[in-house]
């Protein structure tokens, strides 16, 4: 795991390098390596995070033995041993026990097509001597990020766009049209940053240029979830079977490391399911935990602390386990160093995740996470069913559009962003919305594909969203995530899964409001047993019983408590500081009524408030 850079056409790209990657050393603590190629008209940099074959073989930039080829590489192929041997039998010669190297030999041998046979996490940049060519490339999730931007001919990509600001010539100033966005979903959905001129390179593309093209080039699709009905149905009991070889191969796969390896465990079922493999393999293995402090919590949020049920868990597993138990006033203590790790605001609350990655740093270079299950097994029913009778496929996407309007009603989100005037006049959110179901089939209509079709969404938003924070967060302690769920033959059995494996009560729809703190998913579950069907009944064989049916103490603060307590001082000093920089973009007017509705207990805004709170310290640390 590490960070990469790379700059075309730049005069002084080695100098520039150089600060380009001082600005992502956390990303690479264990080494750094810049070259410059094509008589200076390439330089790619890279800062190393030492997980697989730690010596300096390993090192990159990493030439091939012929000279053709360098790569920049971050990420872990699960699957490279099975490659190393194809390729020895191809003929290709190995002087490391790397997976950079197994990646850059793929690409000798197969070019772009060597994508469809990686199974891990990547983004990566091969020059090609030969072609003069530049080829980059983005893992089918999207676990890794990658971003760039072209600047006066000159094209500059990065690991973070952190990198990307340090170059010469880059003008910091936002994109109305996100901002938008952002304060309509809680997420960016779009290839554009709200650091204008800066793109992230979408999951599952590439792009290959020329010096003299790369300018124009746009990202090309090599991989897409396809969730769908299968055509042959297996029994429950076959499903179950397949679901559990898939998933023990997943965990044995993403535990390759010659560094230690640990896990996240939580209460529930996902991370459980995952540390209880993964103990069978590493004696004493590490777990982490992040807890909360309820001194000030009442009502539903005396459940939030999950401490309880992962001690439990790892006493089962015999795990060597670590907590860290957050307190009202952690929140603004870690915001500044959170939101410029993270770069962009995306999502909900992240700050306990960047407080349990730092704790996990400390004791291991990996952790195992539980993300992904959700999303591939159906675990936000109340989500999918608000959508699923429709006469036709725009019915569906006004019933689904209107929930993931998240944050505030559109006639309050018009006076919102009034100071954005003409900038966004005509950008309709629906517009960017549909854009999402670009490739999707339009004419199925069922209840079980409207299901898949928001499944799919699910996947390329609101899961991609997630991802991208944790690498941030993880990548800012110097600590490298690894997703079981997101395994590329687990994945593609979760998208051919039928929906009545996954749900059960498709006609029955238990509302529950976003805006309301606590684990949703695992309250919808309490009241009507629904969703991850199939996984439940799989992970139930390799977690304790107890664990499955309990209603899980979600990893979530106390916020409702500490919003309208300790933390109240914290949020008037942002949202009623008339000088702060965000009101050149927000109505003031606006962004104060509704944090005083808010913090009276009038109304519940809880997820408008924490995006104030991001927002007003992005201004601060980018503008």
């Amino acid at each position: 795991m590490c960070g990469i850079a790379g700059v075309m056409n730049a005069p002084n790209g080695s100098e520039i390098m150089i600060d380009m990657l001082d600005a992502i050393k956390h990303r690479g603590p264990d080494g750094r390596g810049i070259k410059t190629l094509a008589q200076g008209k390439i330089v790619l940099g890279h800062v190393r995070l030492s997980i697989i074959d730690l010596s300096s073989y390993a090192s990159q930039p990493m030439r091939d033995s012929n000279g053709r080829c360098t790569i920049i590489y971050n990420g872990e192929l699960y699957n490279y041993r099975e490659l190393k041997k194809e390729l020895v039998e191809l003929g290709h010669h190995f002087f490391s026990n790397s997976d950079t190297e197994v990646v850059l030999e793929s690409y000798i041998e197969w070019g772009k097509k060597c994508l469809n046979r990686f199974n891990g996490m990547f983004a990566f940049a091969v020059w090609d001597e030969n072609k003069q060519e530049i080829f980059i490339a983005r893992d089918r999730y999207g676990i890794k990020p990658l971003y760039y931007t072209t600047i006066n001919g000159q094209f500059v990509f990065a690991s973070e766009q952190k990198a990307i600001m340090e170059y010469p010539g880059f003008v910091r100033k936002i994109n109305p049209q996100i901002l938008k966005e952002y304060f309509t979903f809680q997420n960016i959905f779009s290839e554009d940053m709200l650091l204008d001129g800066i793109k992230i390179l979408p999951a599952g593309t590439y792009m290959e240029a020329d010096i003299g093209t790369i300018a124009s080039v746009r990202p090309v699709k090599y991989w897409d979830y396809k969730f769908e009905e299968p055509q042959q149905t297996l029994s429950e009991e076959e499903y179950i079977e397949q679901l559990q070889y898939l998933f023990r191969k997943s965990v044995e796969r993403q535990m390759v490391s010659d560094v230690p390896v640990g896990s996240y465990l939580s209460g529930g079922m996902d991370s459980g399911s995952i540390t209880a493999l993964a103990s069978k393999s590493i004696n004493n293995l590490k777990t982490f935990t992040c807890g909360f402090d309820l001194h000030s919590a009442s009502g539903i949020e005396m459940a939030y602390d999950e401490r309880e049920k992962s001690e439990w868990m790892s006493y089962q597993f015999g795990t060597e386990h670590y907590e860290i138990v957050l307190k009202a006033g952690d929140m603004e203590r870690c915001m500044k160093e959170l939101v410029w790790a993270i770069e962009e605001p995306r999502v909900g609350q992240s700050y306990p995740n960047y407080y349990v990655s730092r704790l996990a740093s400390k004791f291991v270079k990996v952790v195992l996470s539980g993300a992904g299950g959700d999303e591939l097994f159906g675990g936000y029913p109340w989500r999918y069913y608000r959508s699923v009778k429709n006469q036709n496929f725009e019915e569906y996407v006004d019933k689904y559009f209107a929930f993931w309007q998240r944050l505030v009603p559109q006639d309050i989100q018009n006076e919102l962003l009034m100071p954005l005037g003409s900038e966004i006049r005509n950008l309709e959110a629906r517009d960017i919305f549909m854009e999402v179901f670009h490739d999707v089939d339009k004419k199925k209509v069922s209840p079980e594909e409207c299901v898949n079709h928001s499944m799919y969404f699910e996947a390329k938003t609101f899961l991609h969203g997630l991802l991208v924070i944790e690498d941030k967060i993880s990548m800012a302690s110097s600590l490298e995530t690894r997703i079981p769920f997101l395994d590329n033959e687990l994945v593609d059995f979760a998208m051919k899964l039928p929906v009545n494996m996954k749900l059960s009560k498709l006609n029955e729809v238990a509302r529950i409001d976003e805006n309301e703190s606590g684990h949703k998913i695992d309250k919808y579950y309490k009241r009507t047993k629904d969703g991850k069907k199939l996984l439940r009944k799989a992970m139930d064989r390799i977690i304790p019983k107890e664990i499955i049916e309990a209603e899980k103490q979600g990893f979530t603060p106390p916020d409702n408590a500490w919003f309208r307590g300790e933390s109240i001082q914290y949020i008037k000093e942002a949202a009623f500081d008339n000088n702060a920089k965000m009101f050149d973009y927000l109505d003031k007017s606006t962004v104060q009524k509704l944090v005083s509705e808010h913090i009276s207990g009038q109304k519940n805004w809880r997820l408008f408030v924490w995006s104030v709170l991001v927002f007003h310290q992005w201004c601060n640390e980018f503008l």
